[in-house]
């Protein structure tokens, strides 16, 4: 059972029970009010009758054998219940007296009761009439109940099928309410399956209502659109540079192998190669295995780094730091300057394992950059919150083009500048300075050479 049928049915059902109510309540007030009406009449025309002086029981003219609404009857009883006298209307009829109402009326008590005579309802008022003090007679005065019976059955009707009535128009009144409100959710049912069916995460909710709850429906759910297509695009990214990863690391895996198995393929001859072919061979397979070595390290790290293993947070003084990787630098660079400036004497938040790689990395960038005679200079400024640690060189610089992809993975640009690495040095960098909560920038000028700056938080005081 959907929705909107659920609602009518509920809208109709409370609707019905709310006409019952009224209609009962409104019934039986009519009911009550009608005949205490004719009751007080009947009251009335008895003690108008009782008083009179002289009393004269045939006071009502005509005579009819059945009971007609306009008439009054009346009849005198003695003390002891026998009928003396009855008005001509009554033909040959008595008014009927209950042995409850017989019993009242000898205490002085007048009673009042309905009665059925030749199939019609009669509303019978017995008084006692004393003389003297003493009960003289019973006078009873009644009128017909037809008319009064058969306005309450036109009453019945009419609530009857004015509800039935009601009732349907507002069936159909809260089909056409409830499938205008619930609208908006089907559209976003459509739109569900749509973007289910196609893929299309660029698809929205059309409302243009108040904002009420369907309205909020709405809006939320275009929200969470939004978030769903920002964490597909997320995930088309990350597939892509995964699979572009993949690619690439079986590539530069590949190319060490490959002269691994060429140099073997050259020892494994007969008969043999000569004793200097065979050491440069081997020579070389000694570099090949370096390199896949140094390759497999990289990719550990980059590993380690997507699966969100936590760096130590810990306090690292910057100044031993930099002077241990600028002697390191001395020994890697001995053609070129190596110069230490503005060392501050800072204390920031990191761990000191990855920060030193990170600027071993920046400095090796540099020094495979610099040219014979060039100049590194490795620099820390003190900020508010953060210190900052800079490695300049005097190489050829990058190109304006390759600045924003530098960090990527793999990436390497133009011959010049890539020299034989596998492009993940910088990208190894960034992703360490950024599980420290730092930041890694670079500015270069082609032909006057770049300066990368890492940037990380103070140790609170």
């Amino acid at each position: 059972m959907s929705i909107r049928l659920r609602l009518t049915l509920l809208y109709s059902a409370i609707l019905a029970v709310t006409l019952l109510a009224l209609g009962v309540v409104l019934y039986w007030t009519v009911e009550r009010v009608t005949l205490g009406t004719l009751a007080d009449a009947l009251r009335d025309d008895a003690r108008t009758l009782a008083y009179s002086r002289p009393f004269r029981s045939d006071h009502e003219e005509g005579r009819s054998v059945r009971f007609a609404s306009p008439q009054t009857y009346v009849q005198a009883r003695a003390p002891d219940g026998t009928v003396l006298d009855r008005t001509p209307n009554l033909d040959t009829y008595e008014l009927p007296l209950s042995t409850d109402g017989l019993s009242a009326c000898r205490r002085g008590e007048a009673w009042t009761e309905v009665a059925a005579v030749d199939d019609s309802r009669l509303l019978i008022y017995s008084k006692p009439v004393f003389d003297d003090n003493q009960l003289a007679g019973i006078l009873q005065v009644a009128r017909s109940l037809n008319d009064y019976d058969q306005t309450l059955l036109t009453l019945r009707s009419l609530l009857v099928a004015g509800s039935l009535v009601v009732i349907v128009m507002a069936f159909g009144a809260g089909w056409v309410i409830a499938g205008a409100a619930l609208r908006p959710i089907h559209r976003i049912t459509d739109t569900a399956r749509a973007i289910g069916t196609h893929r299309d995460f660029e698809r929205r909710v059309q409302y243009t209502g108040p904002p009420d709850e369907i309205g909020q429906l709405a809006g939320t759910f275009n929200t969470m659109l939004d978030e769903l297509q920002d964490a597909h695009q997320q995930t088309e990214q990350s597939l892509h540079a995964q699979r572009r990863f993949v690619a690439d690391a079986s590539h530069e895996l590949r190319t060490p192998l490959t002269t691994i198995r060429g140099n073997l393929g050259l020892l494994q001859r007969r008969p043999p190669i000569a004793e200097e072919d065979r050491d440069a061979v081997i020579g070389d397979m000694v570099d090949e295995t370096n390199r896949l070595i140094r390759l497999v390290n990289d990719l550990l790290v980059l590993a380690r780094s997507d699966a969100g293993h936590p760096l130590r947070r810990e306090a690292v003084e910057l100044a031993p730091l930099i002077d241990d990787v600028c002697r390191q630098a001395r020994l890697l660079g001995a053609d070129r300057t190596i110069e230490c400036e503005n060392t501050a004497r800072a204390v920031v938040i990191g761990d000191r394992d990855a920060l030193k790689q990170v600027l071993l990395i920046l400095l090796d960038n540099a020094l495979k950059f610099t040219p014979a005679g060039g100049v590194i200079r490795i620099a820390s400024t003190l900020n508010t919150q953060t210190a900052a640690v800079s490695i300049a060189d005097t190489g050829p610089g990058i190109a304006p083009g390759d600045l924003p992809h530098i960090f990527e993975r793999f990436y390497r640009s133009d011959v010049s500048r890539t020299g034989a690495g596998a492009g993940l040095g910088l990208a190894i960098a960034k992703d360490l300075v950024d599980a420290q909560a730092g930041q890694i920038t670079v500015a270069s000028e082609a032909g006057r050479g770049s300066t990368f700056t890492v940037t990380l938080p103070l140790r609170p005081t």
